[in-house]
């Protein structure tokens, strides 16, 4: 989310079940992936580019969607290498913390925060809900939208969605604030759900899941960062931070009922609001992911996030599996491959459900004794217990405190089409980039 009010900004800011066969995994080969320009903001801008999702299309590959703060939106039909633009628009105003997906019949879902009244922080009805614009046409245009969460005056933010590979219904979590940085300690964060089973046309009752309330700081106290995931048999998982912990919860039911007690999956020393050089904020927050392919992995769960256990200036990735619906996790595993002593943060992971091969790009800064900063994505072919390193970017940047990144990166899977995107700072200008990542396994 964009908080004018509380920093300093230069700039402001898919899941299908397939029945392919699965095949014996092979290393890829480290080789040169294009990087290509998803968007270039103005030198001096303010709302430059970042905070980029991207969206494999399961139906055809070479569609893919875009979006970045606080209202682009992008698109292309060639497998990434070229990219068209549109502003989106909707009459619940659009706020920032985009995210793209797409369900089993290949329309994109285009999730964000909400500004009614077109006014910002200067209105008290800003972060008034969740709201859901579709894309029936390839992510060319969106449709108005619909919305969940409307619960004025409480505030609504850091949402995400998936699609249901089964029932095709869209799940959406995200963080409730009592009011967004308040310091009283009456008010409270919460992680809320909500379904559609009507393509996003509407939203069914919003549910709180979790059992214990964090504060309203956007801070490591507060509830934040929930991501959810669909099982093959209509199974929804929820993963988040609070309180220096991954927390996990589960519906066998399609949404309907919960778990009576959340379950901790790992520890994370230093909590999700990490201290990164040239980073005015950075989050570790965690990524869940099921996996849904013909492996021998199907219905592995996989939690990717980032924690500082290794010290402040050894900021490290890290996954955790569960083979057992979320009710046990295995120790967390190192994802970056370097010596100690480096940063890698701004992980995001992704699965491709044709083969179970999982996928997580990170900043990392291995290769320089500054804040020079590179893009890698790690590949792991056998279930998250080994990962190849790939640096994916073709030069690195070096990020300036004043200037925002951003709460996140992304990347996309489908069919060994991989698609990362992240942002970089350039020449006094924020730019979104993706690279062609193409496995043929």
């Amino acid at each position: 989310m964009i908080r004018t009010h509380k920093t300093l900004l230069f700039f402001a800011l898919p899941l299908l079940l397939s029945c392919s066969a699965w095949r014996k995994p092979q290393s890829p080969l480290q080789r040169h992936f294009p990087n290509i320009l998803i968007a270039q903001g103005q030198k001096g801008g303010y709302f430059g580019p970042c905070e980029p999702s991207i969206c494999v299309n399961p139906k055809n590959p070479k569609n893919i969607a875009a979006g970045a703060i606080l209202n682009r939106y992008y698109w292309s039909n060639d497998g990434g290498r070229h990219w068209s633009a549109g502003t989106l628009k909707s009459s619940y105003g659009v706020y920032g913390d985009p995210v793209l997906i797409a369900d089993n019949a290949g329309h994109f879902y285009y999730a964000h925060l909400s500004d009614p009244d077109g006014r910002g922080w200067s209105s008290e009805r800003l972060l008034d809900r969740i709201v859901i614009q579709k894309s029936t046409d390839g992510g060319r245009s969106y449709h108005d939208g619909s919305y969940t969460g409307n619960r004025h005056p409480r505030d609504q933010d850091k949402q995400w969605l998936v699609a249901d590979p089964v029932s095709n219904a869209i799940y959406c979590t995200w963080t409730e604030f009592d009011r967004y940085d308040s310091k009283k300690p009456e008010d409270h964060s919460r992680i809320l759900f909500s379904k559609s089973t009507d393509g996003g046309a509407s939203w069914l009752g919003v549910q709180t899941i979790n059992q214990q309330e964090g504060d309203c700081l956007d801070d490591d106290g507060t509830t934040e960062g929930a991501v959810p995931a669909a099982g093959p048999n209509g199974e929804v998982y929820v993963a988040w931070a609070w309180n220096n912990s991954i927390w996990f919860d589960r519906s066998a039911d399609g949404g309907q009922t919960w778990l009576d007690n959340d379950i901790i999956v790992a520890s994370q020393p230093g909590g999700w609001n990490l201290d990164i050089p040239g980073i005015q904020r950075c989050n570790g927050m965690p990524v869940l992911v099921c996996d849904l392919s013909q492996s021998p992995h199907r219905g592995a769960l996989y939690i990717n996030w980032a924690d500082q256990r290794n010290g402040p200036d050894d900021t490290d990735i890290w996954l955790s599996k569960s083979t057992d619906g979320g009710q046990t996790w295995s120790p967390a595993i190192r994802v970056n491959n370097d010596a100690k002593g480096s940063q890698q943060f701004f992980s995001w992971l992704a699965i491709d459900q044709t083969n179970g091969y999982l996928y997580i790009v990170f900043y990392d800064r291995r290769n320089h004794p500054d804040e020079n900063t590179d893009v890698y994505v790690a590949v792991s072919q056998d279930g998250g217990k080994t990962f190849d390193n790939l640096q994916v970017s073709d030069k690195p940047f070096r990020p300036e405190t004043q200037v925002f990144f951003g709460d996140y990166n992304h990347i996309s899977a489908h069919a060994g089409t991989v698609r990362p995107v992240w942002t970089r700072y350039e020449n006094g200008a924020l730019s979104v980039w993706t690279a062609l990542m193409d496995f043929k396994f």
